[in-house]
């Protein structure tokens, strides 16, 4: 076996553990850093919305030995202020200017032609309108509400409204993140660029629900015993589940970066790098939050439960009766669990873990977990 698959038995098995939750001011620091930047981005720079979006002209070149100088100038003679001019990885010239008239369209289209000497039936042209450009940004809005909204009822249903709430706050994390990163390096931003968002939502969801999942079976019947509290359960899910997020996210990331290596630099083809951009950025965060950000704030929330309050404070009582029956040369004894008097290992590590599949199990098979109170019968003299 590898020293990573070594690595994630000892994690499911709780043989090696990382306080993920219990540090979770650190990662909240990190994220806040991040996320200051990234809206600091987004308020002074903005995006850099493509044709699509804000309406305009783009004209395509074919390959040829003119140059980005020339091709701007042929811009400017022909009355077009501060024209965008890339040139693609074929050798092409791309020319985005702001929308145009009829005329315009034609007087541009013939000089970039005879600039580099083909008929100007060959400089392609597209042309977006101002209310179009606003109507796809419109949509790509209303997809992005709607979307949250299905995940909310999702998980809500099938988890409980706290999962729902760590979890969209984990995406709107995700969100802000891998737009600042566009705003903040001056990406266009193209629909393309709004289907990479999207997907990588779809991602970030997935890996989220992995762990909340596991969190949902480690504290199965929780409420019933006195061994470990929510926070400690979740994890010892989080250690878990960690080998597995990994894994995911690094399969997720190879044909990303194909598609950044072959279809930029090699193809150059600009919807390519708008996609794979988005999802490069996007999956790093999705992967970072839902290990960092979502099952922490789930914890904060589930650990202001009345119960989970009563469950931390019983395991909390029951630490110090063992700490000092040990320091008497006895084991303590708390009132209400005397069935785990007889053990004395601390409910950490391999013993966490051991003690949590117990408790699950119990749960399922309807005891609500191990330290139940016992039945007792009295026998007919």
């Amino acid at each position: 076996m590898s020293r990573f698959g070594t690595l994630g038995a000892n994690l499911y098995r709780g043989q090696v553990s990382y306080d993920f939750v219990g540090k979770r001011k650190i990662w909240y620091s990190i994220s806040a850093v991040i996320l200051v930047v990234a809206i600091g981005a987004l308020l002074f720079r903005g995006l850099n919305l493509g044709i699509e979006f804000k309406g305009g002209a783009e004209f395509q070149v074919p390959a040829s030995s003119a140059t980005i100088s020339q091709a701007r100038d042929v811009a400017v003679k022909a009355g077009i202020a501060e024209p965008i001019v890339t040139q693609l990885g074929t050798g092409a010239l791309r020319v985005q200017t702001r929308p145009l008239s009829l005329a315009e369209t034609n007087a541009l289209r013939t000089g970039l032609g005879e600039m580099a000497s083909v008929p100007a039936s060959d400089v392609d042209a597209q042309i977006v309108g101002p209310s179009w450009g606003a109507d796809i940004t419109s949509k790509a809005l209303q997809a992005l509400i709607v979307f949250l909204i299905l995940v909310a009822i999702f998980l809500s249903v099938y988890f409980e409204w706290r999962m729902a709430v760590a979890a969209l706050v984990a995406l709107v994390h995700d969100v802000v993140i891998t737009i600042g990163i566009y705003a903040l390096t001056g990406f266009e931003v193209t629909p393309a660029t709004v289907i990479g968002v999207l997907t990588i939502l779809g991602y970030s969801l997935y890996d989220t629900v992995v762990v909340f999942d596991k969190v949902r079976e480690n504290t199965r019947g929780i409420a019933g015993q006195s061994r470990v509290t929510y926070s400690e359960a979740a994890n010892l899910a989080l250690n878990q589940t960690l080998v597995r997020s990994i894994n995911t996210t690094v399969v997720a990331l190879l044909p990303v970066v194909s598609i950044l290596i072959v279809g930029v630099w090699l193809l150059g083809a600009g919807t390519l790098k708008d996609l794979a951009l988005a999802l490069f950025i996007g999956l790093l965060a999705g992967a970072y939050s839902s290990l960092f950000i979502a099952t922490p704030v789930l914890c904060q929330l589930k650990e202001r439960d009345p119960a989970m309050q009563a469950v931390r404070a019983r395991v909390e009582a029951r630490n110090a009766g063992r700490a000092t029956g040990k320091g008497k040369g006895g084991v303590a004894v708390l009132e209400g669990d005397e069935g785990d008097s007889g053990n004395a290992d601390d409910a950490s590590g391999a013993d966490l873990a051991s003690q949590v599949d117990a408790d699950a199990e119990a749960a399922v098979r309807g005891g609500g977990g191990r330290n139940q109170p016992k039945r007792t019968t009295k026998r007919k003299r």
